[in-house]
């Protein structure tokens, strides 16, 4: 044996562990769309107790307050709000409809394995409703998820939260068959997970002594079960989730004899079926069929004013994809995706407001229902790695607003290996929804005047962006630049301006108005040091609508003009530096967070802080504020420890509830939010993981 004769303990070395930090963000180099991916890694770098936190390390996506009574947020992408965002979950209606004011909360961060978030016009399979871009929401997978995660939140607002999750796999009868090399191969397998979350917080603060709660006393509880099947080429997926949700808040004294109090409850109940079959391997081609349902109802009152209502929604989208390869020696794929889709949406709305010198209250009944079959082809083509397109159109039938027809196209170039280059341009619809897209208006005296025919909302949307990927030494810097146009054919103008007592909704068409929205943005991210990574980014965007001008006060009797400017209550820019940094080996991780915000235009009749102040035409500035949010995570090896803190600077709106000492009267209004409304919040939480174990 010679030299060959050795003890085998000669042999061995240590273990080595190599260790790289995995990005939070990541954008993918090769795909036509506009998509920046957050995982895991960046929804633990805040709280993220829900959907709505997921964003506050996001220089694209801005969530805020909507009102300050309700607790209600609102998402702004590429300057627009939240309803011209396609919010999805794992491909199904998730957030639209009458869960607008609070479907961003329904969504529990623990919940998330990853969001993608795609920027102007997205894939026509999943629909037509995408005008600023499209956010996707990934749960957590019973196949992969964790035997027990376990997520404890507790805050300075004394709220608690608790998030219990599982998945795991059942054992079915073994059914194998031997390969002609003598190897078993099992082609059936079954799991099964359990997601459960509550929130409840049990005592209303008032950090601004205006005798109004700053945010309602809130229980919520979510429990959702889903199921994954696999039989050789066919898989089958399953989800379904009830929710209870309870709102409490207004004015706090128990020396009113008639306070105004805000009472909301929604019930919430919601399932998708997810079929599909590869039937050729070698090309990958394959069906499906997505099948979803919801129903959402809801009972609020504000003060004197209740809206009750309920939805139920309906889809089933079926999918046929064909993959198909180029000839020739350069490497060029072709997929073409086709197949049909109907989305039901039934309304059940009732509006009742009361009426100044009227004892009895005048009810609004806002029944509706529509259905909305369509056709879509979708062609992707790639071109080794240096070309990507995307090309597809829908066609559908809306029994309310007729036929009409979507076109979207994504290309991306990308001519150097360090510069890429992406465009878009498309189309995209809505049928709009005056209460719930508009809810924010509740809590106030204002006279609401709607328009009894209300349009179709229409838009066109076109965006160009560039990356370039510099390499500093073994580290890399990635530099983005991009700009956004999205102009409104049609939409629904809600106008504050016309009068500070008052807001109007009416079509843009009705005043023959113009709407449109620029949003240009630049970010720069590195991994400065091994596990320390930076990111700086600032966006500005200008929003202008048409709007009603009020008549002079001294002639009662002018007619309303209309004047296109800046839209109000929207904030013209947003900055951000944020940087994190990991220990070796994953011990600790320190993330920092600064926002700064501004300025934008209040309504007019009132002054930056939402004081009103009388006279004609009086249309205030709001001032740019900053904001501060920090945490320290210490790991172990199955579980965490975290501390944090959100609105560090303490900055808030000083009067985000006009007239709150006379609730009834009619200048009360607590719509008017342009900044925070509640101080800094100190948090601390604990996660814990029972890992998975390795199957041979």
């Amino acid at each position: 044996m010679g030299m060959y004769a050795q003890e085998a303990s000669d042999f061995q070395i240590e273990e080595v562990t190599v260790v790289q930090r995995k990005k939070g963000k990541v954008k993918s180099r090769t795909e036509a769309f506009d998509t920046e991916k957050l995982n895991s890694e960046e929804l633990c770098r805040a709280a993220c107790c829900n959907l709505s936190e997921a964003f506050e390390t996001s220089a694209s996506v801005d969530v805020a307050y909507a009102d300050a009574a309700t607790g209600a947020k609102q998402i702004r992408l590429l300057g627009l709000g939240g309803t011209y965002v396609q919010l999805i979950q794992e491909n199904t209606p998730a957030v639209r409809g009458l869960a607008q004011s609070f479907g961003l909360e329904y969504i529990p961060g623990p919940w998330m394995n990853s969001i993608q978030v795609s920027k102007g016009t997205s894939s026509v399979i999943n629909g037509y409703e995408a005008i600023s871009g499209q956010i996707n929401v990934e749960l957590l997978k019973p196949q992969t998820q964790n035997p027990l995660s376990l997520n404890l939140m507790f805050n300075s607002e004394l709220m608690a939260e608790a998030n219990i999750e599982g998945g795991w796999q059942i054992p079915l009868k073994e059914h194998e068959h031997e390969h002609e090399h003598g190897e078993h191969c099992h082609h059936e397998s079954l799991y099964t997970g359990i997601l459960a979350h509550y929130t409840g917080s049990y005592m209303a603060m008032d950090g601004n002594n205006d005798g109004f709660a700053d945010m309602p006393k809130v229980q919520n509880a979510n429990l959702a079960n889903r199921w994954f099947y696999r039989h050789g080429d066919y898989t089958f997926q399953a989800f379904v989730r009830g929710l209870y949700d309870r709102r409490r808040g207004g004015q706090l004294s128990d020396t009113i004899a008639n306070p105004y109090l805000i009472n909301l409850n929604t019930w919430r109940l919601e399932g998708f079926m997810k079929n599909g079959y590869v039937y050729d391997d070698e090309s990958g081609s394959s069906v499906a069929v997505i099948a979803a349902a919801s129903y959402h109802n809801l009972q609020n009152q504000y003060g004197l004013r209740d809206w009750h209502a309920a939805q139920t929604n309906a889809y089933i989208n079926a999918i046929w994809q064909g993959n198909f390869e180029g000839v020739g020696e350069v490497d060029n794929d072709h997929r073409l995706s086709a197949g049909l889709s109907v989305n039901f949406d039934k309304y059940d709305e009732t509006l009742v407001l009361p009426v100044t010198g009227n004892p009895s209250p005048v009810t609004h009944n806002l029944d509706r229902y529509e259905v909305t079959p369509g056709l879509f082809a979708e062609y992707n083509f790639k071109y080794d790695e240096m070309l990507s397109l995307v090309a597809g159109v829908r066609a559908d039938y809306s029994t309310r607003y007729g036929f009409f027809f979507t076109p979207r196209m994504n290309i991306r170039y990308t001519p150097f290996e360090w510069w890429t280059l992406r465009g878009s341009v498309g189309m995209g619809y809505r049928s709009p929804n005056a209460i719930a897209d508009n809810a924010f208006v509740l809590p106030s005296s204002r006279t609401l005047n709607l328009t009894l025919d209300i349009q179709q909302e229409r838009a066109v949307n076109a965006g160009l962006s560039t990356t370039f990927y510099i390499p500093m030494g073994s580290k890399e810097l990635q530099l983005s630049a991009e700009y956004y146009y999205t102009h409104f054919l049609n939409s629904l103008i809600v106008d504050l301006d016309q009068a500070p007592h008052a807001v109007h909704i009416y079509n843009q068409s009705d005043i023959n108005g113009k709407s449109f929205a620029h949003c240009t943005q630049v970010e720069a991210s590195m991994e400065v040091l091994r596990g320390w990574t930076w990111t700086l980014a600032f966006r500005y965007t200008d929003v202008k609508q048409t709007t009603g001008v009020a008549p002079d006060l001294n002639d009662p009797a002018g007619e309303i003009t209309y004047q296109l400017r800046s839209k109000a209550l929207t904030n013209r820019f947003k900055g951000i530096i944020s940087t994190s940094y990991q220990t070796p080996l994953k011990k600790w991780q320190f993330d920092v967070t600064a926002q700064f915000n501004g300025v934008g235009r209040m309504p007019d009749g009132f002054t930056a802080y939402g004081d009103l102040a009388g006279g004609h035409g009086t249309s205030k500035q709001l001032t740019w504020y900053p904001q501060l949010m920090a945490q320290v995570t210490k790991y172990f090896r199955t579980c965490s420890l975290y501390l944090g803190a959100e609105n560090m600077t303490n900055f808030r709106q000083d009067t985000p509830i006009i007239a709150a000492d006379v609730p009834f009267g009619p200048d009360f209004d607590a719509s008017m939010v342009c900044g925070p409304t509640t101080g800094w919040k100190v948090y601390i939480g604990f996660r814990y993981d029972l890992e998975k174990k390795e199957q041979d």
